[in-house]
């Protein structure tokens, strides 16, 4: 494989982006560590490093909220779920209504320094049981549409229309429908260590070939020279960022993929927006939920409190919220295998060391139910969409990316 060499002495801002962007196919070791770190800051500037940054995380499956954050206080609980109902003296208490799931040390902490917010009741209009379609409709944040673009995609367009490289990352084996953006494209990867584009054989010479600023009359083409360019832009700076992440920070058991952020935000990419998700519907808890959902609910509480704490480590706490999120909730009674069903409302959370914690939102009654044993939803999930766009990020006007009005809680 050729190279292209640079004089270090008279490289220009652009020959460092280009060296930046032809990372792809190779190790990170190929490019030349003077170079590279040069290039990285070429495309940090570019992308505003010193921003706030909102990390999504999608509990995949429906979390049951009922058991999360457990109302032991609450009569209507344990006559409804006289098996599955978690006994008041295991639950980790934050008033004398409320507790969290036992093992969820992570975020009684944080909730009890007052780093994390709890949002009720939170769904939509005409809910959808199905996984795929309800997903579809939080990503989106367009229920009961056909919405082209993803919500945090068509966030990213707004925040920047320059389309500045590496500002939007998704961590999964996939993309996500939440990251599809009309003007990004953005930066997809699972394993650091293996980050590459994919490519068909007969596309590799074209992609390969392309240069790094080609622009074509064919929507489908560019697309895809848009695609290669971002990943020959991002795949050596993450390789980099990830061989060079040693943290002493204790994650866990399961780590999810909150390390990763760790890893890119430390190394200051230009991020400002990551998505990513607990994967593989983990959390469809129809048969023996128990102790399943009790370590599901423990390994995602123990890595968003050592994600703090990593921030914290690396000097950037003051920077950065994570919004947690599931595509509905459980139906209230439990059923006949020890589980429970697809439901509707259910609970988000927002932590970060600058979020006001607490409760917002109106609690859903157990015994006002509708037809179908599920709670009645009280909180549109496009109001702490909309409290992460204005309070957070700072955006005044949310309609653009939410397509309607919604009020965001005093959160921040």
């Amino acid at each position: 494989m050729s190279r292209t060499r640079f004089s270090f002495s008279n490289a220009s801002r652009r020959d460092l982006l280009r060296a930046a962007m032809y990372g792809v196919g190779v190790s990170a070791s190929a490019i030349p560590s003077p170079l590279f770190a040069q290039a990285a800051a070429a495309l940090a500037s570019q992308g505003k490093s010193d921003g706030k940054i909102l990390v999504v995380l999608e509990l995949s499956g429906g979390n049951d909220g009922l058991n999360t954050l457990v109302p032991y206080g609450d009569d209507a609980y344990y006559k409804l779920r006289p098996k599955l109902g978690l006994p008041a003296k295991d639950v980790r208490k934050i008033d004398n209504h409320f507790g969290f799931s036992g093992g969820m040390a992570g975020f009684e902490r944080l909730y009890k320094n007052g780093n994390l917010a709890i949002v009720h009741g939170c769904g939509y209009d005409n809910p959808s049981f199905s996984h795929f379609t309800s997903m579809a409709y939080w990503h989106t944040a367009a229920p009961n549409s056909g919405e082209e673009y993803g919500w945090f995609g068509r966030l990213a367009d707004t925040m920047d229309n320059r389309n500045a490289p590496n500002f939007l990352v998704n961590i999964g084996a996939r993309q996500s429908l939440a990251v599809r953006s009309k003007l990004h494209t953005p930066v997809v990867f699972d394993d650091p260590n293996r980050f590459a584009q994919e490519k068909f054989f007969d596309e590799r010479d074209v992609l390969d070939a392309a240069p790094p600023t080609a622009k074509v009359d064919n929507p489908t083409r560019q697309y895809l020279l848009d695609s290669a360019r971002s990943a020959r832009d991002a795949s050596a700076l993450v390789r980099e960022a990830w061989s060079k992440y040693h943290s002493p920070v204790d994650y866990g058991v399961v780590a999810l993929d909150l390390p990763k952020v760790a890893a890119l935000i430390d190394a200051k990419m230009p991020t400002r927006l990551y998505y990513t998700s607990y994967r593989n519907n983990a959390f469809d808890t129809h048969v023996f939920q128990g102790d399943l959902h009790k370590r599901l609910l423990t390994y995602a509480s123990d890595s968003v409190a050592a994600f703090m704490k990593d921030l914290e480590r690396i000097g950037r706490a003051d920077d950065v919220v994570v919004m947690v999120f599931s595509e509905f909730g459980r139906r209230v009674p439990e059923n006949v295998n020890l589980g429970t069903d697809h439901g509707t409302a259910n609970l988000m959370f927002v932590a970060g060391k600058k979020v006001k914690g607490g409760h917002y939102g109106t609690v859903p009654s157990l015994t006002k139910l509708d037809s179908g044993d599920n709670l009645i939803y009280t909180t549109d999930f496009r109001r702490v969409y909309a409290t992460m766009i204005s309070g957070w990020l700072g955006l005044s006007d949310t309609r653009q990316v939410l397509n309607g009005d919604f009020q965001p809680f005093p959160m921040f």
